[in-house]
């Protein structure tokens, strides 16, 4: 057994000061020294995927990060792993620990997932090894996952048993408090159906965001498509995959990144499948990030089969989340709106009705997605 302070002072030494995830009963000592040393960061993600994908963002914006979760939750972290950070080769460390291990009495739920743990890291080629559980053993496990990702630049993982790391008692809470925070809708809504285009709005965001001062991070389907096809930019980053974790890898860049204007481009459907992530972003972002949904009530690229958004109020949730200022509309001009506010407390949201289609001859990158992220990190200065 091992005291959560060998590991993460270990770590800390090869500059890993951010955590995030979804506790589990055997990280709780990791997870309590983290939340009490305040020279430490630690964001409770609300799913194992979107703390993956925030991990990511921190990554890239130059902040070494941990992501950990129970094994249980492996799955919810599927698709960003096979499709963020293998896609784009971002390096972290990944800590699951092995509930229903064979061998080891535990809940019914978790014997499957026990059995397979190992396999699905194999099977993701993400390599894995058994969390150390003497502290002598401490240094050589960092030093061989360090070896492989700065080599490889990918994902290494360290599965942890019931029982390896000492109880750490709780004494710091460091959670954001937003309850007092005195945020508004502002309406910018037309009597008209709109008939405001994607291509439209893309266009006025690149006039409003200098690439010298902003990241623009788009989400995966025509949005990116079209961002690219209007203007390649080095601070652009178009999502090819991981649906609906855009606005939490826009959280670790902008949290790693205050000195800029992180600017998340979501859609409806993408928004809907983890809205979870809308609490997060309330609770720990800053000023430096604005998200913005468009929202055309269909899944547009595969092809404009109706979401649920018609009977959901975006910009209620995000008020009840915690964003600062909210805006919601038809207009173009919510756009310009968004990038006018100064003195808000915390991120911006905007949720600008638009109608579906894109483009003819909608063309795709034709910049492989790792080539595209380290052109953005050389623009802002950032290496792994």
């Amino acid at each position: 057994m091992i005291e959560a302070k060998d590991f993460i002072e270990a770590a800390r030494k090869l500059g890993f000061v951010r955590y995030t995830g979804v506790p589990c009963s055997f990280l709780t000592p990791f997870i309590n020294y983290v939340i009490n040393d305040n020279s430490l960061e630690y964001v409770s993600s609300s799913n194992e995927g979107d703390a993956l994908a925030t991990t990511s963002g921190s990554v890239i914006g130059g902040q070494r990060s941990i992501v950990m979760m129970q094994n249980s939750g492996l799955g919810n972290a599927i698709s960003p792993i096979t499709s963020l950070s293998h896609v784009f080769k971002i390096p972290f460390l990944i800590i699951v620990t092995h509930r229903g291990q064979p061998g080891v009495k535990d809940e019914p739920q978790h014997e499957l997932m026990g059995k397979i743990t190992k396999d699905l890291f194999d099977i993701m080629e993400i390599p894995s090894e058994t969390f150390p559980n003497v502290k002598k053993a401490i240094i050589p496990a960092l030093e061989r996952a360090e070896e492989y990702m700065s080599k490889e630049q990918r994902p290494y993982a360290f599965i942890m048993s019931k029982g390896t790391v000492a109880p750490q008692e709780l004494d710091n809470q460091l959670l954001n408090n937003i309850a007092k925070r005195k945020n508004e809708i502002h309406s910018l809504f037309s009597k008209k159906v709109t008939s405001l285009d994607r291509n439209t709005v893309l266009r006025r965001i690149i006039k409003n965001s200098p690439k010298d001062k902003t990241i623009l991070i788009a989400t995966a389907g025509y949005t990116g498509r079209e961002l690219f096809s209007i203007e390649d930019r080095d601070n652009h980053i178009y999502m090819v995959g991981s649906m609906g974790c855009a606005s939490s890898f826009g959280l670790g860049l902008a949290l790693a990144r205050p000195d800029l204007k992180t600017i998340v481009i979501d859609g409806d459907g993408a928004g809907l499948m983890r809205m979870g992530n809308f609490s997060t972003i309330g609770t720990y972002a800053g000023n430096n990030l604005i998200h913005i949904l468009l929202d055309n009530e269909v899944h547009d690229s595969t092809g404009a089969q109706s979401t649920v958004s018609k009977n959901i109020d975006f910009s209620m949730i995000a008020k009840a989340c915690g964003y600062s200022t909210i805006f919601s509309g038809n207009k173009i001009e919510l756009i310009d709106e968004l990038f006018l506010t100064e003195k808000n407390e915390g991120p911006i949201f905007g949720h600008l009705k638009i109608c579906s289609g894109t483009i003819e001859n909608l063309p795709r990158p034709n910049i492989r997605p790792d080539q595209i992220l380290r052109r953005m990190m050389r623009h802002i200065n950032t290496s792994f």
